[in-house]
C-alpha cells in the first residue's frame, strides 16, 4: 500500500502545471548550455538518458494510477448496478467474460436501445411513436 500511496502523490505532483513549466525550464536550460559543452556527444547523452528514465518511469506510475482510477469506477457503477431494482446484477460480473462473450452481450444492448431514443426531456422515445 505504500507504493499506491507514493505513486498517487507523483502523479498528482507530476500533473502540476508547475512540473511542467519545470521541465521546460530544465530542457531550455540543457540547450542553452549546448554552446559551453560543444554540442558534444556527453551533452546529448545527458538529455537522451534523463528523458529515457523518466518516461520508463511514469510508465509505471500512469499505469498504477489508471489501475486505480478504473477499479473506483467499476466499484462505483457495482454499487449503482446494485440499487438500482430495474438493473440485471449479472452485469456485476463482466470481469469474467472473454472478448467474444461481450461482444455478443454489447449487440444484444445495441439491439435493444436500437428502437429508442431520448427526448430532449430525457424521457425514452419508442421508435414506433416517433413514425406516427
Amino acid at each position: 500500500m505504500k507504493f499506491a500511496k507514493i505513486a498517487q502523490k507523483l502523479a498528482l505532483w507530476a500533473g502540476y502545471p508547475r512540473t511542467f513549466l519545470g521541465a521546460i525550464f530544465l530542457i531550455v536550460l540543457w540547450g542553452l548550455s549546448g554552446p559551453i559543452f560543444h554540442f558534444n556527444d556527453t551533452w546529448q547523452l545527458i538529455i537522451n538518458t534523463s528523458t529515457t528514465i523518466i518516461t520508463f518511469l511514469m510508465v509505471f506510475l500512469i499505469q498504477n494510477t489508471q489501475n486505480r482510477d478504473t477499479d473506483i469506477l467499476h466499484l462505483k457503477i457495482d454499487e449503482l448496478l446494485r440499487v438500482t431494482k430495474e438493473a440485471q446484477n449479472a452485469m456485476l460480473g463482466l470481469e469474467s467474460l472473454d472478448i467474444k462473450q461481450l461482444e455478443e452481450l454489447r449487440k444484444k444492448y445495441r439491439t435493444l436501445g436500437e428502437g429508442e431514443t431520448i427526448s430532449l426531456d430525457g424521457t425514452v422515445v419508442p421508435e414506433t411513436k416517433k413514425q406516427e
